[in-house]
């Protein structure tokens, strides 16, 4: 879907962090995020630089009260079932048919033990429910609860490399983005299954979606299909002008 591009870990960011299960890496900040290549991106090493050198890392975002719970559009969703649609992928046809039951998870990459997780499997996992504010890159926002297994923890089980640099997001629709270190063991950064008090539903991105409550929403990738780790990183949005980093 979209045309990749590749920076060496040396130009990579790493960041010192700890997390629950002792995960440690240490480095340091460079000055802005991995992209380049595109005027309408200049911003972003100004945006990733302020945050990361002005804010702690782990802080977390304001959370609510159910009773802030909001309507929440599905803005530029599409089933990914539908025939009909530009990225329709006849493998989540028959998935959603049966509810996700045969839905598998793929941790891939730069982790010690790869494998596929279900949603069964996902359900065993601590899990962590949270009341945040999406806020849109089209200028709208809205709130709603989100719960699911946090990112860092599925990351410590597949058994992470000290190697690794960055998390990259597959989706069934055809959607790929990536994350850094300091983002995907954030405290709120969650995997997704269940929104207001449900399952989550299809047009939210089910069965799983990320949810990076540090950034744009756009960054919360729906119709998660696979998670790679590199000590690469992939720019999933190349020449387009698209931020990578959209911190908020």
């Amino acid at each position: 879907m979209k045309r990749n591009h590749l920076i060496t870990r040396r130009t990579a960011i790493f960041t010192g962090f700890s997390s629950v299960g002792a995960l440690l890496l240490n480095g340091c900040i460079k000055p802005g995020p991995p992209t380049y290549g595109h005027i309408l991106r200049m911003g972003d090493a100004l945006t990733y630089t302020a945050q990361r050198r002005l804010l702690p890392g782990q802080s977390l975002v304001k959370e609510y009260k159910r009773s802030d719970i909001s309507s929440f559009p599905a803005t530029g969703t599409t089933n990914p079932a539908d025939p009909s649609w530009k990225y329709y992928n006849k493998d989540y046809a028959p998935l959603q048919k049966n509810n996700f039951a045969d839905w598998r998870l793929s941790v891939e990459g730069r982790v010690a033990r790869p494998g596929s997780y279900s949603l069964q499997d996902l359900y065993r996992f601590p899990s962590r429910t949270q009341i945040t504010r999406h806020t849109c890159e089209e200028g709208w926002t809205a709130i709603g609860e989100w719960t699911g297994v946090p990112l860092g923890a599925l990351l410590q089980h597949a058994g992470i490399l000290t190697s690794a640099r960055f998390i990259n997001f597959y989706a069934f629709d055809g959607n790929v983005d990536s994350i850094d270190l300091l983002d995907a063991f954030h405290p709120q950064c969650i995997l997704a299954y269940g929104m207001n008090g449900n399952s989550l539903p299809v047009q939210h991105g089910a069965p799983l979606r990320v949810r990076v409550e540090t950034q744009i929403g756009y960054k919360s990738v729906k119709y998660l299909q696979r998670i790679v780790v590199t000590d690469e990183f992939v720019d999933p949005w190349g020449d387009t002008g698209w931020s990578w980093y959209t911190g908020i």
